[in-house]
């Protein structure tokens, strides 16, 4: 059943846990995410991006999510995220597909980010949309090189206690020391938790953890055996998200490790049966991975069972 974010995420607070939200692109890996939320009895944040629209289409990936989600007895978010450009947003909003979207301003300047993020939450919720923000930035946190340098890109709590109240956003992504794709760190994760402790004190919405992949050892160790060039790959830690998990952090975004399992199966299924030209053959072990790497990460972050 397709339900809003701000409906999932208010759930995830009273019961102090956190929803996995994963990154989708075509038919396999929806499959995927739905077959874990069922094997899990957990709600699930199924998640577009601008580049899965892209590729994919907005409208075929709207209808095989809705088709999914009423086939589904879990609840399923439907959800834009990172929205950049601001014309994309709106046509997910007005589409009729997505019961949320993510408005990503966190790059523009503060008071830009408020206004822009405003004008979305109005045309959002008239349609029964729930809003994402974003502030602070995400990616490549540890280059920088001094520790004020780094303090002035992650999510200030003061600032985002007045971005909430400003804007009237359903729920807050913040910076405090994750980052996308594959190559996370150089070395081990590093999270501000008392960032996040003063955060979730503060702030009035559920969090947003982005930049959460950990790479999972044994999927990092099949795609390398076969051929795949992600050795020097790091994630943040199962022990790291537990303790966001457990300070307040209610929805955890998770695209990486599909992607590595995606490729680990293929790499394996060729590599294995060299002679089989079926794709449906050669695209079904990558979707048992999948599958596999979501019920892992929706019992890490307390989901399953909450449907």
């Amino acid at each position: 059943m397709l339900v809003t974010l701000s409906s999932v995420l208010a759930k995830a607070r009273r019961g102090r846990y956190a929803v996995g939200a994963f990154n989708i692109n075509n038919l396999e890996t929806l499959q995927s995410v739905i077959a874990a939320a069922e094997a899990e009895r957990a709600p699930v944040v199924v998640q577009t991006s601008e580049g899965a629209i892209e590729y994919a289409g907005m409208e075929e990936l709207g209808l095989l999510t809705h088709l999914a989600a009423l086939r589904s007895r879990c609840p399923v978010v439907f959800h834009l995220d990172h929205g950049k450009n601001t014309d994309l947003v709106v046509k997910a909003i007005q589409s009729g597909y997505y019961t949320s979207v993510m408005f990503d301003g966190s790059s523009l300047p503060y008071e830009e980010n408020v206004a822009t993020t405003k004008r979305i939450v109005k045309l959002a919720h008239a349609k029964r949309v729930s809003v994402e923000a974003e502030l602070g930035a995400i990616a490549g946190i540890e280059d920088f090189v001094s520790v004020e340098e780094r303090d002035a890109h992650l999510t200030d709590p003061t600032q985002a206690k007045e971005f909430v109240k400003r804007t009237g956003i359903d729920a807050l992504a913040i910076a405090i020391g994750t980052s996308h794709g594959a190559f996370k760190f150089k070395h081990e994760s590093r999270l501000d938790f008392a960032r996040l402790k003063k955060i979730t004190e503060l702030v009035s919405v559920p969090l947003v953890l982005h930049g959460a992949s950990g790479v999972p050892a044994a999927i990092k160790a099949q795609c390398t055996k076969y051929g795949c060039e992600i050795a020097a790959a790091k994630g943040v830690s199962d022990s790291s998200i537990k303790k966001a998990v457990g300070l307040g952090i209610r929805k955890v975004n998770v695209d990486t490790d599909l992607r590595i399992a995606f490729d680990a199966g293929i790499r394996k299924f060729l590599h294995d049966k060299p002679g089989v030209i079926d794709p449906r053959e050669i695209l079904k072990p990558a979707r048992e991975l999948m599958t596999k790497v979501v019920r892992q990460k929706m019992k890490l972050l307390g989901c399953a069972g909450k449907a």
